[in-house]
């Protein structure tokens, strides 16, 4: 048994972890980074990379089933093989490569390999021949898909996220379960990559929207496309020579059962907390399993323990798992002391088509508050051009002051209007503020613009009869 002494363990080498590391590493030689698994971080193996590649793909052949619209016939058919081919080349050899190179210049006397798990307070067994301890411990340990029993009799034909882009060639047919980020991305790309590909919910909603309008119109225009059930359950599953059966009882009692190739499962993570035995380490952990964290210091409890990245419940996206890490860096080189930070505005994006964006403090968060929603649907004259006017927009400002607080979009190119909206929130800027800036004709931007004016047109409508009520009541 070889035992390890260090002021600083951090577990897991992802965005968040690597994040801790690189602030650690410049006050300490004494810490170590101990990695369960291959390096490389999750967003570079099996998340934003290799599924931004998949659906590039997939827009691609899009382009040739609609050129006919602005007159360019055209024609060709999809190459699995090639597809996931050139997947997993610019993957492997261009991000994972870049964040591989970053881990090999990081001391071994910084590296250990293997499953680490408390077995007291301050002392971690990594493997059966090493223990562990230190005096803080960040828990940046990552997640890994939630399996629900239901799919154990078709576990050789289920996918995840995690193993999607291992496969050889594309299937003929795919049951996607979830209508989550991820379901919706993959689902459509396999869709317009020739798959045939059939879509099962359970809520009947697409979550990153919170506005009821907002949900419907999303629904509506993916289920244009896409073979979607949005509510419902899996009964059962089974396996035979014709594929994976799913058994689906809809919300409406409707029983709909079909064969598929291949069943991708995506519907959550679960984060790997529960494998480290916390309560050896005297965590305090709920009967639901969940353990609370501090968002501003990511320290658990009163312990020297910290937790940052998509082992917690907020946003599993890679700049805030990156500035989770570092919080939870700050707040260890700082204990007993913590160090609250200032948190970035939220920022969601599906790269779905229409793309979904939720920036800033969402319309069921603003329940109880003074607000005037500007909205307009995706018909500025370069969506025209595009011929991509599906979708809304709806900004939120505060009624008495004008400063933007939250949007939510449904459309084209949402995803740029989302980092404007993102940036004018940061800085506090009212809607006036950001309309005396230039918008240039024909972009998408122009809806940006429009959206603010509708939302301050509202906006000097509601002063005046808040005025004339008060009037009235003197």
């Amino acid at each position: 048994m070889k035992t390890m002494n260090v002021e600083y363990a951090i577990i897991g080498a992802g965005t968040s972890g690597l994040g801790a590391y690189s602030k650690i590493s410049r006050q300490t030689d004494s810490l170590v980074m101990i990695q369960d698994g291959p390096y490389g971080t999750t967003c570079a193996r099996v998340g934003c990379m290799p599924s931004k590649l998949l659906i590039t793909a997939a827009d691609y052949a899009h382009h040739l089933q609609t050129s006919d619209f602005f007159g360019v016939p055209a024609s060709g058919h999809v190459e699995g093989r090639q597809v996931l081919e050139r997947l997993r080349r610019e993957r492997d050899h261009r991000f994972v490569a870049r964040n591989l190179g970053y881990v090999d210049k990081i001391p071994a006397r910084h590296k250990l390999e293997g499953r680490a798990r408390f077995v007291g307070p301050g002392r971690l067994m990594v493997g059966e021949s090493v223990e562990v301890r230190a005096e803080k411990i960040i828990l940046a340990c990552g997640s890994r898909p939630a399996i629900g029993e239901v799919f154990e009799p078709v576990m050789s034909r289920v996918l995840t996220s995690d193993t999607i882009f291992e496969l050889e060639d594309l299937p003929r047919s795919i049951a996607v379960i979830g209508m989550g980020v991820i379901a919706l991305e993959l689902g459509q790309a396999l869709h317009r990559l020739g798959v045939e590909t059939t879509i099962y919910g359970r809520s009947g909603r697409i979550n990153a929207l919170t506005h009821p309008a907002m949900r419907r119109q999303a629904l509506d225009v993916l289920a244009d496309e896409l073979d979607i059930h949005p509510s419902g359950r899996v009964l059962s599953t089974w396996e035979d020579a014709e594929g994976a059966w799913i058994d689906f009882e809809r919300s409406d009692g409707q029983r709909v059962t079909k064969a598929f190739d291949s069943v991708l499962v995506a519907t959550g993570r679960v984060s790997n907390l529960d494998r480290l035995g916390l309560e050896h380490a005297g965590v305090e952990i709920t009967d639901t399993g969940a353990v609370s964290v501090d968002p501003h210091t990511m320290r658990c409890g009163n312990l020297p323990i910290f937790i940052a990245g998509d082992a917690t419940d907020h946003l599993p996206v890679w700049h805030e798992a990156y500035d989770e890490g570092r919080i939870a860096a700050d707040n260890a080189l700082n204990y007993p002391d913590p160090t609250p930070a200032g948190r970035r505005p939220p920022l969601m994006v599906f790269f779905t088509d229409p793309q979904i964006a939720v920036i800033g403090q969402s319309f069921q968060q603003l329940q109880g508050r003074e607000i005037v929603i500007g909205e307009l649907p995706f018909t500025s004259p370069r969506h025209v051009v595009w011929n991509k006017v599906q979708g809304h927009m709806q900004v939120y400002l505060d009624a008495r002051t004008d400063v933007i607080l939250g949007a939510e979009l449904l459309g084209y190119q949402a995803e740029h209007l989302a980092h404007l909206l993102a940036l004018a929130i940061t800085h506090g800027m009212t809607a006036e503020q950001v309309l005396e800036m230039p918008i240039y004709h024909p972009s998408a931007e122009e809806l940006l613009r429009d959206v603010l004016i509708d939302a301050q047109k509202k906006r000097r409508r509601h002063e005046a009869e808040s005025t004339g009520l008060a009037t009235s009541a003197y």
